[in-house]
């Protein structure tokens, strides 16, 4: 298991907890991974999902069934290029519900970035059902930034905006200035939430788990 790597690595002297950075389908994996993993303290989920997309997802005798996506849902823009942004159902319907991640079992700090020109998917309504879902429970272990016109892949600053992409979406001036806030945030977020204790010189482990597939024209 990756944890156990990290734990008993020696470059990542591991303290009370860990983090994941997460973008895309990695989304759901990282939200999987903090409510049924102990050890994670803090996720940052960037334009995912939050229930379990494409295929099954097993733990231990636990299987989540998966949100398939409806092709017959994909459209072409003005451009001629595909629009697959409505063909994964909404989670929180009857039928659809099964595929909802747990997370409030998770005691991980949840920070949601979402893109409101987000063609993947509907990333802005898969962290508002999260946020609710939470406070659902009585929960506020979590934070929600949007960023109106940027698209899809919110990446580390300076990497190349490809907005006729299949899966991008926004606008590059927009985009651009989403990754430059975004990345700061992610490391306050971090910093704030992976500090080891002064006392103890503990540190904490950070497991980046990002994927996503890159469609260039």
């Amino acid at each position: 298991m990756i944890l156990s790597l990290l734990a008993n690595h020696f470059y990542f002297p591991l303290g009370p907890g860990i983090g994941i950075l997460s973008i895309s389908k990695s989304g759901d994996l990282a939200l999987s991974m903090a409510s049924f993993l102990s050890g994670i303290s803090a996720t940052v989920w960037i334009n995912g999902c939050n229930a379990n997309v494409m295929t099954p997802l097993h733990y231990k005798d636990l299987v989540i069934p998966p949100l398939v996506p409806s092709l017959e849902n994909i459209t072409l823009t003005p451009s001629g290029h595909f629009d697959v942004r409505d063909t994964i159902q909404d989670p929180d319907t009857e039928g659809n519900r099964g595929s909802l991640i747990p997370i409030e079992r998770s005691s991980s700090r949840f920070l949601f970035a979402v893109s409101e020109d987000d063609r993947n998917w509907n990333s802005c309504l898969f962290a508002q059902q999260a946020a609710a879902w939470l406070r659902h429970h009585g929960k506020e272990n979590f934070e929600v930034v949007t960023y109106p016109r940027a698209g899809h892949l919110l990446e580390v600053p300076y990497m190349p905006h490809y907005p006729l992409s299949w899966i991008c979406g926004g606008g590059a001036k927009a985009h651009h200035e989403a990754q430059l806030d975004l990345w700061k945030r992610v490391q306050e977020f971090f910093r704030k939430h992976l500090k080891g204790s002064s006392n103890t010189g503990q540190k904490k482990s950070i497991c980046f788990i990002c994927y996503h597939p890159k469609i260039r024209y």
